[in-house]
C-alpha cells in the first residue's frame, strides 16, 4: 500500500538536531525501512538510536521466568538512560553503548559508537507512548501490517535468526506482542506523520517511502546532500 503522508512539516534543520520518530509492530518492515532511509545519507549526517539497546537485562532471570517475562512493556526499557543518551547527542556527546543481542547466547555483542549528527532518527515501540520521548519528536513515522503478515515474518526471524523455540514464540505473540501493540503503540497511529502499511515484501514500497523523506530533506537543507 502506497504510504499517508498526513502533515507539511518544515524540515529546516537548527541547532539541535531534527528528530524522527519511527515505530513499527513487530513484522511491520521496520528495520529494512531504517536501513533504507539511512543509505540516503552520507554517515555524518544521520545517526540512530534504537530503545532495543535500553532492554534492561534478563540474564538473571531463570528459564522459565524468562519464559514469562514480558520484553514488550514500557518498564522492560531503562526508559531514564535512554532518554539521558537522547539528550547527550543534542548536546554534541557521543555515546558508547552495548549492542543488545535479544538473549541469543551465539551472538557476542559490539560496543556502539553513536555519533551527535544534525539528523536523529529514534526508533522502538514506546517512543509515542514515552511522553518525554515523543513531545522532542519533529516527525513521527508508523509502520504495520496485517497481524497474519507480521507473525509470519515474526516466526521466520525469531525461528530462524534468534534461535528461539515455536512455542515460546507463539506464547509472547499471543501474551505479548499483540497486546503491547494495541495498548502502547496503536493509539499513536493518527497522530503520525506517515503511515506505511507493508503487508508485502516488496522493498520498493519501503524505499519509495524512504526517498521521499529524504528529498524533502534535501529540498529544505542545502547541506543535507542525499545519496
Amino acid at each position: 500500500m502506497v504510504y499517508l503522508c498526513k502533515n507539511n512539516h518544515n524540515f529546516a534543520l537548527m541547532n539541535k538536531p531534527y528528530v524522527i520518530g519511527i515505530a513499527g509492530s513487530s513484522g511491520s518492515g521496520k528495520t529494512f525501512f531504517l536501513k533504507s532511509f539511512l543509505n540516503h545519507f552520507q554517515e555524518d549526517q544521520v545517526t540512530l538510536i534504537s530503545q532495543d539497546d535500553y532492554y534492561i537485562p534478563a540474564n538473571t532471570k531463570t528459564r522459565e521466568e524468562n519464559r514469562l517475562y514480558n520484553f514488550d512493556i514500557p518498564t522492560s526499557i531503562n526508559r531514564a538512560d535512554f532518554y539521558k543518551d537522547i539528550k547527550s547527542l543534542f548536546n554534541g556527546e557521543t555515546i558508547y553503548r552495548e549492542e543488545y543481542t535479544f538473549n541469543n547466547p551465539n551472538l557476542k555483542p559490539k560496543i556502539l559508537e553513536i555519533k551527535p549528527a544534525p539528523i536523529l532518527i529514534v526508533e522502538g515501540l514506546f517512543i509515542f507512548h514515552y511522553t518525554e520521548i515523543n513531545e522532542i519528536l519533529d516527525y513521527r513515522i508508523f509502520l504495520a501490517a496485517d497481524e497474519s503478515v507480521a507473525l509470519e515474518r515474526r516466526l521466520r526471524r525469531d525461528l530462524v535468526e534468534r534461535g528461539y523455540d515455536r512455542d515460546d514464540v507463539m506464547y509472547k505473540w499471543i501474551n505479548h506482542v499483540v497486546p503491547s501493540y494495541n495498548e502502547f503503540l496503536l493509539p499513536f497511529k493518527e497522530q503520525c506523520d506517515l503511515v506505511i502499511i507493508n503487508n508485502t515484501d516488496d522493498p520498493q514500497i519501503i524505499d519509495d517511502a524512504a526517498n521521499k523523506i529524504s528529498l524533502e530533506l534535501k529540498a529544505q537543507n542545502s547541506d543535507v546532500n542525499i545519496i
